[in-house]
């Protein structure tokens, strides 16, 4: 008689589920944006250093720096593209260096901007912070 058996569920069931599964990719995917963004951004670093690293390396054998990132790609180990970047060396002379990390252009990281390093280890990023603070602390 009064037996309701509804198996199915209804409108304002699926709108509310709906609703919180919005919400819910509102919050992550900016979230994994800026941790993928972070992520790729450590490749630029990391390379940096390893330019760093190539540079001194050649200091030490040769007694200057290297003005081609060529000769220390093939020397030293050196890589001229890393993830979404292209390393460069800015200004280079036999007493010191500059090297830049460029965003690849129609990368995923052009908004995010160069990252630099030098001879005496300062690292900066596009809009002129210093380690330990901007990009580089992040």
């Amino acid at each position: 008689m009064g037996n309701n058996n509804n198996k199915g569920i209804t409108l304002m069931e699926l709108l509310v589920v709906v609703l919180i599964v919005g919400i819910l990719a509102a919050v992550a995917v900016p979230t994994y944006t800026g941790y993928m963004e972070r992520a790729r951004r450590s490749d630029a670093k990391t390379c940096l250093e390893q330019m760093r690293a190539s540079q001194e390396m050649r200091r030490a054998e040769r007694g200057s720096y290297s003005t081609s990132i060529a000769e220390l790609q093939t020397t030293w180990g050196a890589q001229s593209a890393c993830g979404e970047y292209t390393l460069v060396l800015n200004s280079a002379s036999a007493t010191s260096f500059t090297g830049q990390a460029q965003p690849t252009a129609g990368g995923k990281q052009v908004t995010d901007g160069s990252l630099y390093i030098n001879n005496l280890g300062a690292k900066w990023d596009k809009d002129g912070k210093l380690y330990p603070e901007g990009k580089w602390a992040k």
